[in-house]
Order: structure tokens, then C-alpha cells, then sequence
């Protein structure tokens, strides 16, 4: 009886399902948005506009979309194959092309088969959460996650390549930098970063002009500047530690007061020298890093814990020592209240009088982000017997 069950329940652990799950996952997010899709539009407008020489950040004029862009000019080429086709399957590609981005960049990691089973049934929901926004933050959780393997695989190359993608396409790419005290080549990851960074900069350029490009990088600069000022009074936006604080606190204060601590409490595990050999140790650091970009930055929305969920999956799974209880009920907690709450399963009146005004999505993954902290600093990470 015990191996039949085991036999039933072997297809949860296939690849080939959870594949087929999260190819499914956006179809059905794209179907779902068929009628509703302003992000995707505002995304393709990027390619258009550039292609005319319009302003990327200006308000659309012929009632295309609402809101505006706040991407960066390189995002034009990324879009490109998406926005010329029709619409209804451009933006089907597109949802499943985010879907499998993150999918590979799991799958191809250097994870073990358990993580990544993990992480594919634990961020099943929020991935859907994110491609109902059409958002790129499915991106850029691949993108942090392929700058850490690379690494891995001393293919440093490569990982300053997605870094710099990430980069010109929305500032969150750039912490990917933080995998740079563990390469084994570190001249040739500053030298690959800055060939990079001068490549992809121009590269917009060959079809839309010199002029043209460096006053929409001028305007993007600007505009994510006045962003960070309207994201404070905006209920969408700050969904992160620093907007959780303003709004349990009602205080007025600058972020600078809650960023600074956290750089030093994120950064002073770099001073443990003597665990950069063991791979739990590699590996939590890449999910602190991957809930930083959440907790501490203003631009934070709904759509981007899926970064910061795959980073609690890291978490949980990377540790060479037996997880307590109590680490499973921060996991569930995480999962109930960050992934869950924005959608029907979760009680309506909790979600809005509650969970949207105080930012309390941020919650779960604060408290397992100061735990994580906590353990880089105090335990040892290598490798343990199995139980």
C-alpha cells in the first residue's frame, strides 16, 4: 500500500508536471487578461514609441494605455518580438516567456532537485499573481537567480551579462552584483560587467538614434526619481518594509533611517570569509539577496514577491540543518499572508482593511529575512549528516 501511494504521488515530483503547471499558469493569466491587459500595453508602446522617437515616459495621447512607463530605453529590444505581433498573442508569449524564464533559471541552477521541486509548487501562485500584472519582475527573479549560478560555474561572463540586462531594464538587476565577493575570476567579472554595460547601453541606439537614447535615459533617471516621491501615497506601491513602517507608524521620516541599517545587516555576513566554501551558506545568501530587493526598495508592488517568495523557498531549503517548526510556520505564514491575500482565497475585508493599508504583505518576509540574518551571522553551514 505504502509504495503504491509512493508511486501515485511520484508525477507531483516530475518535471515534466510542473513544467506543464507553469506553462498553464500563463496561458491562463494571459486568457484571463485578454480584455485587461494596460501593463502590456504600456510595455509595447515602449517598442512603438521608440521606433517614432516619442517620449517613453510621457502620458500615452491617443488613450492607449494609462499610467506610464518606467522602464529603461534597452527594455524596447526585449519587447520587440512581443509587440509586433497581434495583440491577444503577443501578449500570451509573452506571459509564458516570463513563466519560462524563471522556470529555467531554476531548472538549470545549481539547486538540488528537492529546492527546485520546492520552489516550483511554493511560487506556483505568486507567479500566477505576477503575470496577471504582465509584470517583468518574473524576469528579474530569473535574472538574480542566473547571476548566482554563472557564478557558480565560474561562468562569470554570462552572469554580468544578465546582470546589466536586469540593470537597463529596471534598476532591480543590479544586486545582482552581490554574487561578485564569491567568483573565483573577479577581474574578469569587473571587466565582462563594464564591456557589458558599454555594449547593451549603445546597442538601442543602432535603431533609434544616439540623441534619441541618452534623452530617454535622462528622462528615465528623472522620471524614477519622481516615482519614488508619488510611491509613498500610493496604496499599490511600497509594499515593502519601508512602506509597512510608514504606515503601522504614521510617521513621517526618511528611508534612509530603515535602509541604512539593512545594508549593514545584509552586508556584514560578507565578514564571515571562512563560509564562502560551503554552498548553504552561498545559497542563503542569494535568497537575502532576493528579499532585500523587496523589502527595501520604494517601487515595491504586489507582482514583485515573486522575487522575494523564491527567495524564502532558497531560504527554508538551503540550510544544511533540520528546519524547526517554528521555520514552517514562517514559511506557511509567508505563503498564507504574502501570497494568498491578494487573491479571492483570501477573506476580502482582511485584505482591505487590513493587509493593503499597512503594506502587511511585506510582514512574513521581513521576519524571515531578520531570521535569515540572524543565522548567517551565528550558525555553521557545512555540510551535516543526513538524519
Amino acid at each position: 500500500m505504502l509504495q503504491k501511494i509512493k508511486s501515485e504521488r511520484k508525477w507531483l515530483c516530475d518535471y515534466r508536471t510542473l513544467l506543464g503547471l507553469w506553462v498553464v499558469i500563463g496561458i491562463v493569466s494571459a486568457l484571463c487578461k485578454l480584455h485587461a491587459h494596460n501593463n502590456y500595453d504600456i510595455f509595447r508602446y515602449v517598442y512603438f514609441n521608440t521606433m517614432n522617437g516619442v517620449s517613453l515616459y510621457a502620458p500615452s495621447t491617443d488613450g492607449g494605455y494609462w499610467d506610464m512607463n518606467h522602464y529603461g530605453p534597452f527594455f524596447s529590444l526585449i519587447i520587440a518580438p512581443f509587440a509586433v505581433l497581434p495583440v491577444w498573442l503577443g501578449l500570451l508569449l509573452w506571459c509564458v516567456a516570463l513563466s519560462m524564464c524563471l522556470w529555467w533559471a531554476v531548472r538549470k541552477s545549481t539547486l538540488s532537485r528537492y529546492q527546485q521541486i520546492f520552489i516550483f509548487w511554493f511560487c506556483a501562485h505568486e507567479l500566477l499573481t505576477a503575470l496577471f500584472m504582465q509584470q517583468f519582475n518574473v524576469a528579474i527573479a530569473a535574472i538574480i537567480l542566473l547571476s548566482f549560478w554563472l557564478v557558480e560555474k565560474e561562468r562569470d561572463e554570462w552572469a554580468t551579462f544578465f546582470i546589466v540586462i536586469g540593470t537597463l531594464v529596471k534598476l532591480y538587476g543590479i544586486v545582482g552584483l552581490a554574487f561578485f565577493f564569491f567568483s573565483r575570476h573577479k577581474v574578469k567579472y569587473a571587466v565582462s560587467f563594464c564591456c557589458w554595460m558599454a555594449l547593451l547601453f549603445c546597442l538601442p541606439m543602432t535603431y533609434s538614434g544616439v540623441d534619441y537614447q541618452l534623452g530617454q535615459y535622462v528622462e528615465w533617471f528623472r522620471c524614477l526619481t519622481e516615482k519614488n516621491v508619488e510611491n509613498a501615497d500610493s496604496i499599490a506601491q511600497n509594499i515593502s518594509l519601508l512602506g509597512m513602517a510608514h504606515r503601522i507608524s504614521g510617521l513621517e521620516f526618511s528611508d534612509l533611517y530603515l535602509i541604512l541599517p539593512g545594508l549593514l545587516l545584509f552586508a556584514l555576513p560578507y565578514l564571515r570569509f571562512q563560509q564562502y566554501s560551503h554552498e548553504g551558506f552561498r545559497q542563503t545568501l542569494l535568497a537575502s539577496v532576493l528579499m532585500f530587493v523587496c523589502l527595501f526598495s520604494t517601487g515595491t508592488e504586489s507582482s514583485g514577491y515573486i522575487i522575494a517568495l523564491t527567495g524564502c523557498a532558497i531560504w527554508f531549503t538551503a540550510a544544511p540543518w533540520q528546519r524547526t517548526r517554528w521555520d514552517i510556520a514562517l514559511l506557511v505564514f509567508a505563503f498564507i499572508l504574502t501570497s494568498l491575500s491578494p487573491s479571492d482565497l483570501f477573506p476580502a475585508y482582511l485584505r482591505k482593511e487590513f493587509v493593503q493599508p499597512y503594506a502587511l504583505k511585506a510582514l512574513p518576509v521581513a521576519l524571515i529575512w531578520f531570521k535569515l540574518c540572524h543565522e548567517m551571522l551565528t550558525r555553521d553551514y557545512a555540510p551535516q549528516p543526513a538524519a
